[in-house]
């Protein structure tokens, strides 16, 4: 059960059963998968801990199925207890996604070892100073956001006054420049953004509803990966 070789977190799907308008998540992230995205991360607010397990089954099958399972990145959102037990199970699952007030770092990585992935979103308004200050050596990535408010996270960005922070282009180019670490950027991104956030130097893009909830969510996939690939190509 080896893992992803290295960290791509270029095209980045955030996915649970209640972003898919009924669709299985699977059937999502396979289209995603096959039009390039390189991240998939497992989040659900409303599934239990067996029914994520199964969702990480699954994923992982599906990645494995189209051939890509030393190229993506598969996740689960907070849940320790998740990825452990996938992992004892024999699902390939590469490692975790937290929040600044979820489990402390230091403990995901004494369960998780040195070669599990864990991504890290700040709180919004400790975002900067966070960065600047400290230590990172744990952590293989920043989750940065929301570039807009968005339903599929509403919390997404809420400061310590109740009101949401999002980011402008200037202000995501900054934080690209102090971390020492890679940067993805999301919450309501759309095909229009990919351009402009391409330009401020991050890593990549991650998206929920705009692939998930998507009449055609191959064809909205492709498009974004398209457009990164493009723009990062210049």
């Amino acid at each position: 059960m080896s893992i992803v070789k290295k960290l791509d977190i270029s095209a980045y799907l955030v996915v649970g059963p209640e972003n898919t308008k009924g669709r299985s998540v699977s059937a999502i992230i396979k289209d995603a998968v096959n039009a390039g995205f390189t991240c998939i991360q497992i989040r659900s607010k409303v599934a239990s801990a067996r029914e994520l397990i199964q969702l990480t089954r699954q994923a992982a099958e599906v990645i494995e199925e189209v051939g890509k399972s030393q190229e993506v990145t598969l996740l689960v959102n907070d849940r320790l207890d998740v990825v452990l037990a996938a992992r004892k199970l024999g699902i390939k699952v590469d490692g975790i996604h937290i929040g600044q007030t979820d489990i402390p770092v230091d403990v995901c990585r004494d369960y998780l070892g040195e070669d599990l992935i864990i991504g890290l979103s700040a709180r919004a308004d400790e975002l900067l100073e966070y960065i600047k200050t400290e230590d990172v050596s744990q952590i293989d990535y920043f989750g940065v956001g929301p570039l807009r408010e968005t339903q599929t996270k509403p919390d997404c960005g809420l400061g310590k006054d109740g009101k949401i922070i999002t980011r402008n282009f200037d202000e995501i180019a900054k934080i690209s420049e102090l971390s020492s670490i890679p940067v993805v950027v999301g919450g309501g991104v759309k095909l229009a953004d990919i351009h402009p956030l391409a330009q401020t130097g991050v890593d990549g893009f991650f998206v929920v509803s705009a692939v998930a909830e998507a009449d055609n969510p191959m064809l909205e996939a492709t498009n974004l990966v398209n457009a990164w690939n493009l723009h990062k190509a210049r």
